[in-house]
C-alpha cells in the first residue's frame, strides 16, 4: 500500500497512545510505498517497536491473541485510510473532443492556434485538427489562451492573458476558473494555447545551465593492415535560446558549435601521414526587434593540412532575420572582426582588420529531419589578398528516441596558406548523434 506523508506522521504518532496486550506478537512486515520519506519510514519501525515493546512487559501472555488483533485493525484502518486519500489523486480527469461527424476523443489538449488544434489520444496519438471540424472540446486541465498580436515580454503581463480550463462550442472558446476573469474568445482571434505549467515556464527567468538544445555526434574509423590508419570525428552545436518556445518574441540567443577531425596513416619505414582541423565558433544574440538583433561572436580554427596553426576572430555586428516560418528561418549577417593568423611558418604570421559577410539557414523537414547551413566571407581591409571563406552543413536522421544519424561537411577557403599547402580544406563526417532535449 501507498501511504500519504502527513496522513501516515499522524497514524504513527497516534499509535504510541494504545495498549496492546500480549507477549507473542506476531511479526508484522509494514510496506511503505514510495511516495514517504525516509524519515517517516524509519518513524514507522520505531513505534511499531516501541508499542510491541510495551505490551510484552505489562500484559500476560494469554491475551496475546486480543492484543495481535487489535493491531492488525490499526493497521488496516490506516492503509485503508491512505490508499482511498492517493487514488483520488493519481491521475487528472482526461479532456474530451467532440467532432462535428460525431466522433469522440478522450485524452488530452496538447495546444492550439486559431486554425487548428493539437490533441493527443491514446489510441491515434496526437492528431492536428481544424477548428472547423470540432463541434465540443472540455478540458478539465488549465491552459493559457493568448490572443493574437498580444505581445508578451514580462512575466507581470501574464495576469492580462485569459487562464483556465477551456471549453470550446460554436466557434468560440470559453476560459474559466483560472487566475483571470472568465472570458470568451472565437477561435479565428487565438493566438495559441498552451498549458498553464509551459506558460509560467516561459515567462520564468533561467540560469545559464538551462534551456540548452542541440545535439553531439561522433564517429570512428580504425584499419589495421600493412598500413594502420585511424580516424575521429566529433560535432558539437548547441543553442540556448529567451524565451525558448516559438510562441514568444525572442529576447536574446546563444549559439556554441565545435568540429574536429583527426586521422593518422602510418606503414613501417615511411613517414606518417597526418590530418588534423578543428573549428570552433560561439555567439551572443541580443535581439532589438522580432527581425532585427545585434551580436558579438568568435571563432577559433586549426587547420594541419594547410599549415594553419591557430586563427582567432573577435567581432561584433548586426542580423536580420530575412525568413522565418515554423519549419524554417533564415538569417543575414555583417560584422567587424579583429583576425590573428599563426602558421607553422612564424614569418607568414598575420594581424588582419576585416568584414564578415555570413548567413545562416535552418529548416526542419517532415519526420522531424533537420537541415542546418552556416557561410560566410571574409576580406581583410588592410591586406586585400588575406582573404579567407568557409561554408558548412548538416543533415540530422531521427533514429530512436534522442539518438540519431548525422551527415555533415565543412569548407575552409585561405588565399594565403603557407607555401606547397592547398587553400582549400574539405572535411566529410558521419557519425551516430545523440539529441539534448
Amino acid at each position: 500500500m501507498t501511504f500519504d506523508n502527513a496522513v501516515l506522521s499522524q497514524r504513527v504518532e497516534g499509535l504510541s497512545k494504545y495498549a496492546f496486550t500480549g507477549s507473542c506478537l506476531p511479526r508484522v512486515k509494514i510496506e511503505v510505498g514510495g511516495a514517504v520519506s525516509s524519515h517517516l519510514r524509519q518513524k514507522v519501525k520505531v513505534k511499531i517497536k516501541l508499542v510491541t515493546k510495551y505490551t510484552q512487559l505489562n500484559y500476560p501472555k494469554r491475551r496475546a491473541g486480543r492484543g495481535a488483533s487489535l493491531l492488525f485493525i490499526l493497521i488496516g484502518i490506516t492503509g485503508a485510510t491512505v490508499v482511498a486519500q492517493t487514488a483520488n489523486t493519481e491521475k487528472p480527469a482526461p479532456d474530451i473532443l467532440l467532432l462535428v461527424d460525431g466522433e469522440k476523443l478522450i485524452g488530452q489538449l496538447k495546444s492550439a492556434t486559431g486554425a487548428s488544434l493539437v490533441f493527443h489520444s491514446d489510441i491515434a496519438g496526437d492528431v492536428t485538427i481544424d477548428w472547423s471540424k470540432v463541434s465540443e472540446l472540455h478540458t478539465n486541465r488549465q491552459f493559457a489562451a493568448i490572443p493574437k498580436n498580444v505581445k508578451l515580454h514580462k512575466t507581470e503581463e501574464a495576469a492580462t492573458v485569459p487562464q483556465g480550463t477551456v471549453a470550446m462550442s460554436s466557434q468560440k472558446v470559453e476560459v474559466t476558473g483560472g487566475k483571470t476573469a472568465a472570458q470568451t474568445i472565437p477561435v479565428g482571434d487565438i493566438g495559441i494555447i498552451v498549458d498553464q505549467p509551459s506558460f509560467e515556464a516561459a515567462l520564468t527567468h533561467r540560469n545559464f545551465l538551462q534551456g540548452w538544445k542541440g545535439g553531439a555526434t561522433a564517429g570512428l574509423s580504425l584499419t589495421e593492415a600493412t598500413q594502420n590508419s585511424q580516424s575521429f570525428t566529433a560535432a558539437v552545436g548547441l543553442v540556448r535560446a529567451v524565451p525558448g518556445v516559438s510562441w514568444l518574441d525572442l529576447r536574446s540567443r546563444t549559439l556554441f558549435n565545435f568540429n574536429e577531425a583527426y586521422g593518422k596513416i602510418s606503414q613501417p619505414g615511411t613517414p606518417d601521414v597526418k590530418t588534423s582541423l578543428y573549428h570552433i565558433d560561439a555567439e551572443q544574440d541580443w535581439y532589438l526587434s522580432p527581425r532585427l538583433f545585434a551580436f558579438a561572436h568568435t571563432a577559433f580554427d586549426h587547420s594541419f593540412s594547410q599549415g594553419l596553426s591557430l586563427q582567432q576572430l573577435y567581432g561584433g555586428g548586426v542580423g536580420v532575420v530575412a525568413v522565418k516560418s515554423s519549419n524554417q528561418e533564415l538569417d543575414l549577417k555583417a560584422s567587424m572582426d579583429y583576425i590573428n593568423q599563426r602558421f607553422d611558418d612564424s614569418s607568414l604570421n598575420n594581424s588582419l582588420v576585416g568584414t564578415t559577410f555570413g548567413e545562416t539557414y535552418v529548416r526542419t523537414f517532415p519526420h522531424k529531419i533537420l537541415f542546418s547551413q552556416q557561410a560566410g566571407f571574409t576580406p581583410a581591409w588592410n591586406d586585400t589578398s588575406a582573404f579567407s571563406a568557409f561554408a558548412s552543413a548538416g543533415l540530422t536522421f531521427p533514429v530512436y528516441h534522442r539518438l540519431g544519424l548525422t551527415i555533415g561537411a565543412i569548407d575552409n577557403f585561405l588565399n594565403n596558406p603557407p607555401p606547397t599547402f592547398r587553400k582549400n580544406s574539405f572535411q566529410l563526417t558521419v557519425g551516430a548523434t545523440y539529441s539534448f532535449q
